[in-house]
Order: C-alpha cells, then sequence, then structure tokens
C-alpha cells in the first residue's frame, strides 16, 4: 500500500489543527487505497498549537510533530517537513481549514494522470480583498520573474512526487521559496478546482510586511531577472535624459532669453535620484541575501520531534540485527 505524507505547517492554529488533522485521517481511511503519515510542523506558534499537536501525537504515532525553535516562516517550516516524510506522494495543506483535506483526493488522482505536481485552483476565494490582490499580486509576478506557466496556480494545497521533494530539499541555504525550487524541477503541473472555505476562526498570519518579504524572497532567490528590468530601465531613463538635455540645448540656442526651468530641473533630479535609490536597495537585497547564506544561516532548526525514530535509534538497531545474525 503507498504511503501519502501530509505536511502541515501550523502557526497560530490551536482551535483548527486538530479538526484539520481528523479530517485528514477519515479522509484517507474510508478511501482505503493509502496508507498515511501527518507531519505537523510548529513553527514557534505562540499560542497552545504546540501543546495541542503533542496530545495529537500521543494518541496516534502516525502523527510526526517537529517544533522549530524560532519562527522561521511557511516555507521554512514546509521545507522542515519535507526533510521527514516517507511517502510516495506528498500533501501540503494549511492548518486553519481554509484548504479541504476531503477533497485531496482530486490532487492525488489528477497526479496519478501523469503530472509531477498538482495543485488547488480556487474559484472564489474566502479571503480579503487584500490578499486576493496580493495573491493575484504574486502570480503575474511568478509568471514574469520565475517563469511560472500561465494559466497555472500554485497555492499552498497541492500534491507533489517524491522525487521532486528530494530535489527540493538539496537546496540548504536560508530564504528558501518552496514553489520557486518546485519549478527549477519540473513544469508538468496541473491544477484542478478546489473549495476554498472561510477561515473558522481568527485571522491569516501574512502581514503586508511578510507578504512583501516573501515576493522579495522568490525573486531575489530565484531569478536575476530584477537585476535586468534594472538595467534595461536605467538605460531608458539615461536615454530620456540624452534626449532631454539636447531639447533644452536647441531651446536655448533658438531663444536665448528662455530662463532655465528650475522646477523641471529639481523634478529630474529628484526622479532619478529616487529610481538610484530604489535600484541599489534592490542590489542590496541580493547582496545581503549573498552574504546570510555565505554565514550558514539556518534554513530551520528544529527543537524537538515526536514520533521520529533517531539517527541514534536507527544505528542501534542496525547493530543489534547484526549482533543477532553473527
Amino acid at each position: 500500500m503507498e504511503l501519502l505524507s501530509f505536511v502541515i505547517p501550523c502557526y497560530r492554529s490551536e482551535q483548527t489543527i486538530a479538526s484539520v488533522v481528523d479530517k485528514v485521517i477519515e479522509t484517507v481511511t474510508n478511501d482505503g487505497r493509502y496508507d498515511y503519515e501527518i507531519i505537523c510542523v510548529n513553527d514557534c506558534s505562540p499560542d497552545n498549537t504546540l501543546d495541542v499537536l503533542n496530545r495529537l501525537a500521543d494518541s496516534n504515532e502516525k502523527i510526526i510533530v517537529l517544533d522549530l525553535a524560532r519562527n522561521f516562516g511557511q516555507h521554512s517550516a514546509i521545507m522542515a517537513g519535507f526533510n521527514y516524510v516517507s511517502g510516495d506522494i506528498i500533501v501540503c495543506l494549511d492548518d486553519d481549514g481554509q484548504t479541504p483535506p476531503e477533497e485531496c483526493f482530486k490532487l492525488i488522482d489528477k497526479l496519478n494522470e501523469g503530472y509531477d505536481l498538482v495543485s488547488a485552483k480556487y474559484p472564489k476565494k474566502k479571503e480579503s480583498l487584500f490578499r486576493r490582490f496580493g495573491s493575484w499580486t504574486a502570480v503575474k509576478m511568478a509568471e514574469r520573474l520565475i517563469s511560472m506557466p500561465k494559466n497555472i496556480e500554485l497555492n499552498s494545497y497541492y500534491a507533489v512526487r517524491r522525487f521532486v521533494v528530494e530535489e527540493t530539499i538539496k537546496y540548504r541555504n536560508a530564504y528558501p521559496y518552496v514553489h520557486g525550487l518546485e519549478l527549477r524541477v519540473t513544469r508538468k503541473i496541473a491544477c484542478v478546482e478546489v473549495e476554498h472555505r472561510a477561515r473558522e476562526v481568527g485571522r491569516s498570519g501574512y502581514t503586508l510586511s511578510k507578504l512583501i518579504g516573501l515576493w522579495i524572497t522568490g525573486f531575489t532567490a530565484f531569478s536575476e531577472k530584477p537585476l535586468r528590468i534594472a538595467s534595461g530601465t536605467g538605460a531608458l531613463c539615461a536615454f530620456a535624459g540624452f534626449i532631454f538635455g539636447i531639447v533644452i540645448i536647441i531651446k536655448k540656442l533658438l531663444n536665448p532669453g528662455v530662463p532655465v526651468g528650475y522646477s523641471s530641473l529639481m523634478a529630474v533630479i529628484l526622479f532619478v535620484s529616487g529610481f538610484i535609490m530604489l535600484m541599489l536597495g534592490l542590489i542590496g537585497e541580493y547582496i545581503g541575501k549573498i552574504y546570510i547564506c555565505i554565514n550558514n544561516a539556518p534554513q530551520y532548526v528544529v527543537r524537538s520531534a515526536r514520533n521520529v525514530r533517531s539517527e541514534k535509534a536507527a544505528s542501534d538497531e542496525k547493530i543489534i540485527d547484526k549482533q543477532s545474525r553473527t
């Protein structure tokens, strides 16, 4: 029987995660074709999420709980879960109940048609206008900057084959962007429509600053196109400045009495200097990420793990088995 691995990053979900896990177990059990394991990654949640996860792990050894030492972010939490999966198919979903576990076999059955990754596509998202705009912006930027196929949505609810995950976790640097890493591995991607539910309780942990940070990570860590755009825009501004200078000289020659425009000059200086500062900031993002990666900043740190065999225990088992055979 094939094994399904469910990876659930958890943050501020003490009131929802138990229901999500129960629905995963019920759905897989009722289907009967697969066995399962559930890897829940507590991303240093400030509420009682870890206590709830530990109780779930105590009641079911197929539930693995990873507790991260600090808040590393959703994508780092997913990468942590990926490093502990054993299944042939991995399903990622949210901890807040918005991504219904009951519909996971829509993704899995589509995957079995020959795709490497199948993502949920939401006909109507049950979230704020701000979040919908943020998601739309991220999709359009991903199409332009990391060459994501058009008409494809890569959301947090998706199923992927084991070999894609194995290639993804070879990335050991800080600032992982999971979708960008997966797009490096395969383009055999499909989408299926899945219901998107309203949050049962609370609100999203993604603030504006976190969304912007995620976008910047995705596009500076996995694409050089922002630098090319900066170079092209700089060349365009330089050309426009050259033409503007020629126009001013011609005006002065034809009519020496025309005063030089102080306001227009200041406007040009402010525009060009502002653009230069913006591009310096973009270059700084690249350099900062290079510096942090050179210093081997951790992608994540697991403080504790439940229902996971330690390497020492596995080594001890091999020694005992070897002694019994001799």
